[in-house]
């Protein structure tokens, strides 16, 4: 008998995974007479797509920040100024502005198989250019690769609530979510940790170069991979939604052009969403303009401590890791969005105050711990900002308000990074990061007023009572 059960449970993963790939083209997971929220089911193997996606998104982020941390060592090697190897960070908030109303429709229009296969297609191209881009005299073309990797970006910075909720029920979307931004948050990791420990310092520029394009192979062979692996790997979406919020959501999406204004002109007149969109682009473009001028500030008052500038962008993101998986959870069990939005970021406050003041102590081991308390808040509010835009906005796509909200991010960054950069060069670090907690300070004082119109929860919650008559003793199915 087991043996025989073993075989029929085989025989359904293969006739489950052909049918998925059926369907990942369809319009509408169901027929319109069925009841949503009986047909939902969720599947074993939403975690191999999340974690496909977490690794593209990983490596991705990983380009954003791979110059900026060894800054000191590009502007050696190819003899150009400290804020011009600066925008090979801009770029990833430039680019992303023009392009997010077009690259949303895309995603929203061709689903999310194409909107993450386009951003892996992307990643491993520009991994190639900027390996081919080491020389003294091609600089311009390491620009060129980082603008590929930017417009990949596109494609996977506001996709994380887009997989949560195609993919994940209503008990998991916001953890879901949560795993999702750690991919980033990884990638910016890993991006202050391994620079710094393959390229080093030398006399001749030209060994600088040779770590340079070591490193550069490396990332481009593993992006190669990741690309090899959403081909094959990486489905659109299951044969039947997770949730009856997501069923509901995926019959109204906008499918045409002008559907898709529609939708965006809903979004962007909803009076909550414009405070989110305001006060979440504030606290992370704080983060972007810290991250890109760490290497700066750090060298600033610990001379010749490349190596530290880096990890102390690892441990700002390594504690935001945790922060992300805590406060995603705790969303998942409270539904408290409003009052965890405000409770990151005024601990995200605090803690760059605290980070600001530190360098004036000129002790590096208290700048770690300031800086990591800075991004256990900071970088955890990434997922509850992306979860709470999700919540006011529903049911128009998760792609299209996140795809808002990381647009206000780049605005933000642009700004706070060059008026951050020409602070620091000018008046010090104390100026620099004191405005960088006062624009926090702002971001903060706008959350209060944000209603906690928690629509798709109101929304699981009605097609739960459909049928919950029929439902009490039956819960939700998992398939492989």
């Amino acid at each position: 008998m087991p043996k025989k059960g073993g075989q029929e449970n085989f025989a359904n993963v293969i006739s489950d995974l052909a049918e998925t790939q059926i369907t990942q083209s369809d319009d509408s997971y169901l027929p319109n007479d069925q009841s949503p929220v009986a047909n939902t089911r969720v599947f074993r193997r939403r975690w191999l797509m999340l974690l496909i996606f977490v690794l593209v998104f990983m490596m991705n982020a990983f380009q954003w920040i791979q110059f900026s941390i060894i800054n000191n060592l590009i502007t050696k090697y190819y003899g150009v100024e400290s804020s011009t190897v600066d925008w090979t960070s801009l770029v990833f908030m430039v680019v992303y502005i023009p392009f997010i109303i077009p690259g949303a429709w895309i995603m929203d229009r061709l689903g999310l198989r194409v909107t993450v296969l386009l951003g892996a297609i992307g990643t491993a191209s520009a991994a190639w250019i900027n390996a081919v881009g080491v020389a003294p005299d091609l600089f311009y073309v390491v620009l060129i690769g980082q603008t590929v990797a930017s417009v990949a970006q596109i494609f996977l910075l506001g996709v994380s609530p887009n997989v949560a909720a195609v993919w994940f029920g209503a008990d998991q979307v916001s953890l879901a979510c949560s795993i999702g931004v750690f991919g980033n948050q990884i990638g910016v990791a890993l991006g202050f940790l391994i620079p710094p420990m393959l390229v080093h310092d030398h006399e001749n520029p030209e060994d600088i170069g040779t770590d340079l394009r070591f490193m550069l192979y490396i990332i481009a062979g593993f992006c190669t991979a990741l690309l090899f692996a959403v081909f094959f790997g990486f489905q659109a979406k299951p044969p039947v939604p997770p949730s009856g919020a997501q069923c509901c959501s995926a019959k109204q999406s906008s499918g045409s052009f002008s559907g898709y204004f529609t939708s965006l002109k809903k979004i962007i007149t909803n009076h909550g969403f414009m405070l989110l969109f305001l006060s979440y682009g504030i606290n992370v473009g704080v983060f972007y303009a810290m991250s890109t001028l760490l290497n700066q500030t750090v060298l600033l008052h610990f001379p010749g401590e490349e190596k530290n500038a880096g990890r102390i962008g690892l441990t700002i993101v390594v504690c935001g890791m945790f922060g992300s998986v805590l406060f995603g959870a705790i969303l998942d069990k409270t539904h408290k969005f409003k009052e965890t939005t405000l409770a990151t970021y005024v601990c995200a406050l605090a803690g760059m105050v605290a980070y600001t003041f530190t360098f004036q102590l000129e002790y590096i081991p208290v700048t770690f711990i300031a800086a990591g308390t800075a991004g256990f808040f900071m970088t955890g509010y990434l997922p509850v900002g992306f979860e709470f835009g999700t919540e006011l906005t529903y049911p128009e796509p998760e792609v299209t308000s996140a795809g808002l909200l990381n647009a206000s991010a780049q605005i933000f960054g642009i700004i706070f990074t060059l008026l951050g950069g020409w602070l620091l060069a000018t008046y010090g670090s104390m100026v620099c990061n004191g405005f960088l907690s006062a624009a926090l300070l702002i971001g903060f004082v706008m959350t209060f007023p944000i209603r906690s119109d928690l629509r798709r929860q109101k929304a699981n919650r009605e097609s739960m009572i459909v049928v919950a008559g029929g439902a009490k003793d039956n819960p939700l199915p998992v398939s492989a």
